[in-house]
């Protein structure tokens, strides 16, 4: 246990000296934006870019890994949305909100900073994968439900069709297609440029973190509602136990590449969980929610390092 605690303590000392610098006036809230873009747009796609350019093709063509994430991943948003409408009377758009805050995880921000202290280069790759199911299957997918209307079925393919265009602009997504393509070319970035890509991706983890912690400022958890709990529960436990069992499913994935898998998907619900509240008043549970996932993870992903450690996969 004090081998788990050495790979997660850091995390979260990082994420509570983001939160104490914002409560304590010592960084302005407001800047926390700017550390965002700098995460989004430049460090985590360096990262990317550098890791998988340097990555054998059939690596990176995992379609054992991309079924089974995305399988487990569309599952619990079905369960989710399923659950909503049926035990808790909401409608389909403000279901889709539930199922998206079980089934889509902070991969970049706090998962692959976990994911790397634990297993080391394998977890970019991971995060990689996992990205390409989340941004071209499950937040499209998701955003649509939740902006679907019942007396208009063509809304819910405009939505959809208006998510995936905007891909084409996301660093994340060309990156990710950048470095595929050098890698099935063979070939290298050169020695100018490598050097600082490797250097501002290095910067992703860290400044991810210190923003995670200075976002939960603020945030209203209140008291911890029985759906609040629900979301939380369903995205830290069994969003990780759907994607083991379909990676099992879909076997042979190289044990390493499915242990990652597992941790990303134990990882809490995206940070901006609450904007996506806002457009049908949720953005206070979805906050309460995210508060408490994040609070909550602490415990629930050294559980899931050691149950895979002492069970692994393949």
């Amino acid at each position: 246990m004090l081998d788990i605690l050495a790979v997660i303590a850091p995390i979260f000392l990082l994420i509570g000296l983001g939160y104490l610098a914002v409560r304590g006036g010592a960084f302005p809230q407001d800047k926390l934006a700017a550390l965002g873009v700098l995460v989004a747009r430049f460090a985590l796609p360096a990262l990317i870019l550098h890791s998988l350019s340097t990555r054998s093709p059939t690596e990176m063509l995992n379609g054992h890994y991309l079924a089974a994430y995305a399988v487990g991943s569309l599952t619990m948003l079905a369960l989710g949305i399923g659950w909503a409408m049926l035990a808790r009377k909401q409608p389909l758009p403000r279901a889709a909100l539930y199922g998206l805050g079980m089934s889509c995880s902070n991969s970049a921000f706090v998962g692959y900073p976990i994911v790397h202290q634990l297993l080391g280069p394998v977890a970019t790759l991971a995060l990689a994968l996992s990205m390409v199911v989340e941004n071209l299957l499950m937040l499209p997918l998701g955003i649509a439900l939740s902006e679907a209307d019942g007396s208009r079925r063509e809304r819910f393919w405009h939505a959809f069709g208006r998510s995936l265009l905007g891909l084409r602009s996301n660093p994340i997504i060309v990156a990710i297609v950048a470095g595929v393509l050098l890698a099935m070319l063979d070939l290298q970035l050169p020695a100018v440029l490598a050097k600082p890509v490797a250097m501002l991706g290095a910067a992703s983890a860290p400044v991810a973190l210190f923003l995670i912690g200075g976002s939960l400022v603020g945030l209203p958890l209140r008291s911890v509602l029985r759906d609040v709990s629900v979301v939380a529960g369903s995205k830290l436990l069994l969003h990780p136990l759907l994607v083991a069992g379909a990676l099992l499913l879909f076997a042979p994935v190289q044990p390493q590449l499915a242990m990652a898998g597992v941790l990303i998907a134990a990882m809490p619900m995206l940070s901006i969980f609450p904007i996506f509240g806002q457009r049908h008043g949720m953005q206070g549970f979805c906050a309460a929610t995210l508060l408490l996932a994040t609070m909550s993870s602490f415990i629930t992903i050294s559980l899931a390092i050691w149950l895979l450690q002492r069970y692994p996969l393949g």
